[in-house]
């Protein structure tokens, strides 16, 4: 028989394993060029088993919808760029690391980070396949066909190319929710909590693009009236889609899992949270210090402001431990002027200025 060392090696061994496994996800396919729909070869399963970070049921899919693969990456790099963007100035700001994680051990505790993160994927991929379709680069959908609706008036034209948002939801549901769905949890478990949590934001992402895709009209007529309206269906900016994310992040409801399998209110007195609200299980790091086992890469060596009092502020930014200030040099265009026709001349400009580091 093994010895109890070695089986406690064994099983540490198992448990990391596991952990590695768990923590990859799709939103790898972000870190890592997916080859476009032409390099596909129709039913090379290799190319599927290559990617990193899919689990079974998303490799199959991968299998039916090669050339879909390469928006789904595309559609991840944008949520990344988009939480980046809205964290820029919090203590936690969306960093990525350089495995199939993407954003590293911090996505392991369910915290209203994590929430906004799953949230904002979800919405990148069902931007991204909405588009791309309607671009004519996937061969199962075209251009959207939505219904007209109601409230248009009756001599504009419903017609156009527009943005398929009803099939990049559908097609994100099914890739985006298939790692939480294709498990069988104990019911009641912090396991069930945890898939429950991500499907929830994953849900509330999609519904985000979902119900803010609107009506874009074109004016036609002779010499610029507009006598005849064509209108189509087409997506909001993201950066709105983020912002609007972003304010649910702020209201966001903390859960917990029932003997019975379900999400409840941690507070009852609190609404209760809709599908289009995020919603998460564990309370939020600090994220001050680095900490290899919760992810958090601290802020020692981050910008801040030094005339701010909100999170960008140097006392808060720093966690009090203060901060070291530094002289740098800036090159902005400057004294631009125009000239006919057509282009604009603009000078060099420098300046100093002072900036601070959180110790």
């Amino acid at each position: 028989m093994p010895s109890l060392p070695l089986l406690f090696t064994a099983a540490l061994l198992s448990s990391w394993a596991q952990l590695l496994t768990d923590a990859s996800s799709w939103w790898s396919l972000a870190m890592n060029p997916v080859q476009r729909p032409e390099m596909f070869i129709i039913g090379a399963q290799p190319v599927c088993s290559q990617l990193p970070g899919l689990s079974p049921g998303q490799r199959k899919l991968c299998q039916l919808y090669q050339e879909h693969m390469a928006y789904i990456g595309e559609g991840a790099k944008m949520g990344i760029r988009e939480c980046q963007h809205q964290f820029r100035q919090r203590r936690w700001n969306c960093s990525t690391v350089d495995n199939t994680s993407v954003f590293g051990r911090v996505m392991q505790i369910g915290s209203r980070e994590t929430a906004f993160t799953y949230a904002v994927s979800a919405a990148g991929v069902v931007n991204a396949i909405s588009r791309a379709c309607r671009e004519g680069e996937l061969s199962t959908c075209g251009c959207s066909r939505a219904v007209r609706p109601k409230d248009l008036p009756r001599d504009w034209l419903w017609g156009g190319c527009g943005d398929n948002v009803e099939y990049g939801y559908r097609f994100a549901k099914e890739f985006v929710d298939a790692r939480e769905r294709e498990k069988n949890f104990v019911k009641g478990s912090e396991e069930q909590g945890r898939a429950l949590m991500n499907l929830q934001n994953n849900e509330a992402g999609r519904r985000a693009v979902y119900k803010m895709a609107d009506v874009a009209c074109k004016c036609h007529g002779v010499s610029g009236s507009c006598s005849l309206k064509t209108c189509w269906l087409q997506l909001a900016e993201f950066r709105k889609v983020g912002d609007r994310l972003k304010e649910k992040y702020d209201g966001a409801a903390a859960m917990r899992i029932t003997r019975q399998g379900k999400l409840e209110l941690v507070n009852s007195r609190f609404n209760q949270p809709t599908p289009e609200d995020l919603v998460y299980v564990d309370p939020s790091p600090d994220y001050c210090l680095r900490n290899e086992t919760t992810g958090s890469m601290g802020t020692q060596g981050r910008l801040c402001n030094k005339t701010s009092e909100g999170m960008d502020g140097c006392e808060l930014m720093c966690c009090g431990r203060g901060y070291d200030r530094f002289k740098s040099v800036q090159v902005e265009r400057c004294h631009c002027k125009f000239h006919w026709c057509c282009f604009v001349r603009c000078k060099k400009c420098t300046e100093i200025v002072d900036q601070y580091i959180c110790k």
